[in-house]
């Protein structure tokens, strides 16, 4: 038996997170909290103690780093919504709590200097984020809005299509860059704001009150 042979690791090792997805996680961060123009690749290139020759192999502009960071949100945003669809299936109430709580919760995380710079400075990938948004807004909403009119929590009198394109052109509307300045509020005030309204004329009367 050889008794000088290593000893056994007391666990399991966690593999090393590859360089691409730090570079994307660390970017979020900074590019949500600070906008898009207040951060550059070099600042991030050294947040990450690496090179900016190494940098450059996984992102070659900074354009490049946003679209792979707006791809990184949505994907959470979805696994999310559908993780709140999952777990409260047959509870329509359940699921509208859970989703609205979702939905600002991810909102919350973007500052207004990010949107704002992102407007300003890659106009292409504003229209798909907006785009992207819409969609899920009409698929989860739309999907809880006819299992709510199923079982008589939601009004009966408009087509499921209706609310969920009022719902849809209302946060078009309001959470923008130049409205949400000229109104004074944030991102997750503003979408807040508009649910708070949409609900109220959405929801049967019994069902109406805090949610």
């Amino acid at each position: 038996m050889n008794t000088n042979a290593p000893a056994s690791p007391a666990g399991p090792v966690a593999p090393p997170v590859p360089v691409r997805q730090r570079i994307v996680a660390a970017a979020r961060r900074y590019f949500f909290t600070n906008g898009f123009r207040g951060v550059t690749m070099a600042d991030l290139a050294e947040e990450l103690g690496m090179s900016k020759k190494t940098f450059y192999v996984h992102f070659p502009s900074k354009t490049a780093l946003l679209e792979a960071v707006m791809e990184h949100k949505f994907a959470a945003v979805e696994a999310d919504l559908e993780q709140v669809t999952a777990a409260g299936s047959g509870d329509f109430l359940h699921v509208l709590r859970g989703l609205l709580a979702c939905m600002q919760r991810h909102t919350d995380e973007l500052q207004p200097a990010f949107v704002r710079d992102v407007r300003r400075e890659a106009p292409e990938l504003f229209r798909m984020a907006e785009k992207r948004r819409a969609a899920m807004l009409q698929r989860h909403f739309g999907k809880l809005f006819l299992e709510g009119r199923r079982v008589g929590l939601v009004r009966k009198d408009l087509p499921v299509r209706t609310l969920v394109a009022i719902l849809l052109g209302t946060t078009q509307a309001i959470v923008n860059p130049p409205k949400l300045a000229e109104l004074g509020l944030t991102v997750k005030e503003g979408f807040s704001a508009v649910i708070s309204v949409i609900l109220g004329g959405v929801l049967t009367r019994q069902e109406k009150g805090p949610l």
